[in-house]
């Protein structure tokens, strides 16, 4: 069995279904093909990056590139950032295929997507955050009453 470095530095793309529910709503597991290929040159915000944590594949989004040779990077649907440094990156995204059709990183429509859902994380976050502590305060009022 080859490693996704192994398949990058042969064929220069890897094509593989997703694991995970971390980049969730654009990519969903077990549906989505994605696209990955060998980075050309430092990655930019919003870029998602494949890199390797431990002996682990992540594949999450660029949301800040810092000047000492690390990227900070989070899933669509994670709340936690990384530091990740250049060197554990073996990938970037450059397009991904739901229902048979192919939807390229550059295309308009997917670029819009890329802003308004970075740009609405802090609401998004605040809204999930919100959501966990009613959940916790119901538990233990039901709790409460048994």
């Amino acid at each position: 069995m080859s490693t996704f470095e192994e398949i990058l530095e042969k064929d220069g793309k890897l094509v593989y279904k997703t694991k995970g529910v971390s980049m969730n709503p654009m990519l969903y597991q077990n549906r989505d093909l994605v696209v990955i290929e060998v980075p050309k040159g430092r990655l930019k915000k919003y870029d998602v990056a494949l890199y390797k944590r431990g002996k682990s594949y992540v594949l999450h989004r660029v949301i800040e590139v810092n000047d000492n040779g690390t990227y900070s990077i989070r899933g669509d649907n994670t709340y936690s950032i990384e530091t990740v440094p250049e060197e554990a990156v073996i990938g970037v995204l450059t397009s991904f295929v739901r229902d048979g059709k192919q939807y390229s990183v550059t295309d308009p429509e997917y670029q819009r997507y890329v802003k308004f859902w970075c740009e609405a994380y802090p609401a998004r976050s605040l809204y999930t955050h919100a959501k966990w502590r009613t959940k916790a305060v119901l538990r233990r009022i039901i709790k409460g009453k048994k």
